[in-house]
């Protein structure tokens, strides 16, 4: 009977598990860039001597949706978005994470940011001098237009990464990195769109039809274990008479 009880409650916390991620995914449906966590949970032996037969869900959340979000025109010099499945590259801690999110931002000393976090080129953090306009090429070529000068003159690269959605997953603040741990290489045929940005990938409908589904499965589970535990106590009940 408690193998049956290990089930029930295994079931019911995925069930709990996945409604929070997929409210999650529906808590950043307008969050420009926004990559959608996928649930995954996966069968697991307890462990221990006799408990062979009694198996618990492993539960998981560092799947990322590679599918692309809409892409709307802003008209602002500073926003861009990645066609296929590149990455930006910013600064995070001593290494770097990823992210679609394309609303550049400079700071007062020139420095090139996306949700305050730094964004790398190809020496290092990104910033800019003094300029009076700035152009993004499709390449992630960094132009700017100094003050006091006519033509423009090349500052910076992006670093552009390219990597598979099962090669990547997300650390504690929401950012993308590799599940190696190790940096990405540049990849040149990332190709930037300047004035663009791109949504987040999230569709309202789906999370919608699987947090449904998960309360189902969740009403199933609690009446597994009521039924297991009325069996116990059927049982013990025997036992005694």
């Amino acid at each position: 009977m408690d193998a049956l009880i290990y089930t029930a409650m295994s079931g019911a916390e995925r069930a709990l598990h996945g409604q929070q991620v997929h409210a999650n995914n529906l808590a950043n449906l307008d969050t420009p860039g926004f990559r959608a966590n996928l649930e995954l949970a996966t069968s697991q032996a307890v462990p221990g001597p006799g408990y062979d037969a009694r198996h618990f869900g492993q539960l998981q959340a560092n799947a990322v949706s590679g599918r692309e979000g809409a892409v709307r025109q802003t008209g602002r010099d500073l926003d861009v978005a990645l066609a296929g499945p590149g990455f930006l590259t910013v600064q995070w801690d001593d290494g770097e994470a990823y992210t679609r999110a394309g609303a550049l931002d400079v700071g007062p000393d020139g420095a090139l940011t996306v949700s305050g976090h730094p964004v790398m080129g190809e020496g290092g953090p990104i910033v800019l001098p003094p300029f009076t306009s700035v152009v993004i090429g499709q390449d992630g070529t960094i132009s700017v237009q100094a003050e006091g000068q006519a033509a423009l003159q090349v500052v910076d690269k992006l670093k552009l990464v390219r990597a598979d959605a099962s090669e990547l997953t997300k650390n504690e603040a929401g950012l993308i990195v590799s599940r190696s741990g190790d940096a990405l290489p540049a990849d040149d045929t990332v190709s930037v769109r300047g004035g663009f940005l791109e949504g987040s990938n999230v569709s309202a409908v789906e999370e919608m039809v699987a947090t449904m589904g998960l309360t189902r499965d969740f009403e199933i589970q609690m009446k597994l274990y009521k039924a297991a535990d009325a069996m116990a106590e059927s049982g013990n009940r025997l036992i005694r008479e």
